[in-house]
């Protein structure tokens, strides 16, 4: 039996953390080094993830003491902003370790690569610094992405998310009882997954996120105008020419409902259809945001980074 790799999770005790924890557990290749988590220090891991074989405990592990720890990869599951101590530190210390980043601090930054792995799937390979895509930036670049040469404007995103998606600091889009019997639109222009999204793909994206009372789960509806008129056949076409070989992409001809997206660790693609006219393609894409849309993700990236079957682990 091969010797594992090993992994260490700063910002273990989090919703992605705990995704993130049971897929190390199920993962032929991997070993889970250390968890941080500076709430739950002392408390086993499996307390809050049974997967967990390795009988870890968490830790208040800072910069330096995380950087010293034997790791081949670290995953930094942090909110935004926070990261940037971890990384400074593996910089000094163990600047060959990979480290993938879940937030959004280096989704703008050359210097790493961006880890979507079914359209830069050549540049996540043995990389050593890799920002992890954001849930909604995930659905969204792959249902434009067939037809971001056939655009004559912004694609139109109506994206609807689960509450875990806000993180577990306490706001009006994770308070359970503002969401019941409820949709809750925010961030309306400059949201940094349309930011991001916008970037990666080459072209400007508008997005309208909206959160839902239901735990986990993320959909979008994207109306995609055409430069040339096209046909339903088309423009499917398009797409299984560019996902039938993706093991983690489902294309199918209905579209997606929101709880199919729930507990799949792909991307469901369907309802895929044009206006009257040929001039403006729909497109529907459901994922659940702690799995593709966070955890499954990095777990890819962290496969292509170490040279492993990008699925190992994951189907």
């Amino acid at each position: 039996m091969s010797t594992p790799f090993l992994v260490g999770i700063v910002g273990a005790r989090g919703h992605t953390g705990r995704e993130l924890i049971r897929l190390i557990a199920g993962h032929p290749e991997l070993m889970l080094a250390y968890a941080v988590s500076r709430e739950f220090a002392g408390r086993p891991v499996a307390d809050i993830a049974p997967e967990d074989k390795d009988e870890c405990v968490f830790e208040a592990l800072g910069p330096d003491e995380a950087a010293k720890r034997r790791a081949d990869v670290v995953i930094l599951a942090l909110p935004d902003g926070a990261g940037q101590p971890y990384v400074d530190a593996i910089e000094k210390h163990a600047p060959d370790r990979i480290v993938i980043d879940l937030s959004a601090d280096y989704r703008f930054d050359d210097s790493w690569v961006y880890g979507l792995p079914e359209l830069h799937r050549d540049k996540i390979r043995r990389a050593k610094r890799i920002a992890n895509p954001g849930c909604y930036a995930t659905a969204m670049q792959l249902a434009i992405a067939p037809l971001v040469n056939n655009l004559s404007g912004p694609p139109s995103v109506f994206g609807v998310s689960g509450y875990s998606g806000a993180g577990t600091t306490p706001s009006p889009r994770n308070d359970v009882e503002r969401l019941k019997d409820n949709l809750m639109p925010y961030a309306l222009t400059g949201h940094k997954h349309e930011r991001e999204a916008t970037r990666h793909l080459g072209a400007p994206v508008r997005f309208s996120p909206h959160v839902h009372p239901a735990f986990r789960g993320l959909m979008v509806t994207v109306h995609i105008p055409l430069a040339q008129a096209m046909t339903s056949d088309a423009v499917i076409q398009q797409f299984e020419n560019r996902y039938s070989a993706e093991p983690l992409i489902e294309l199918q001809k209905d579209a997606p409902e929101l709880k199919d997206g729930t507990d799949l660790r792909g991307v469901v693609i369907g309802g895929i259809t044009v206006s009257d006219d040929g001039q403006c393609a729909v497109v529907v894409a459901a994922e659940d945001n702690l799995l593709k849309g966070a955890a499954v993700q990095a777990i890819q990236n962290v496969n292509l980074a170490l040279g492993l079957g990008e699925t190992d682990g994951l189907i």
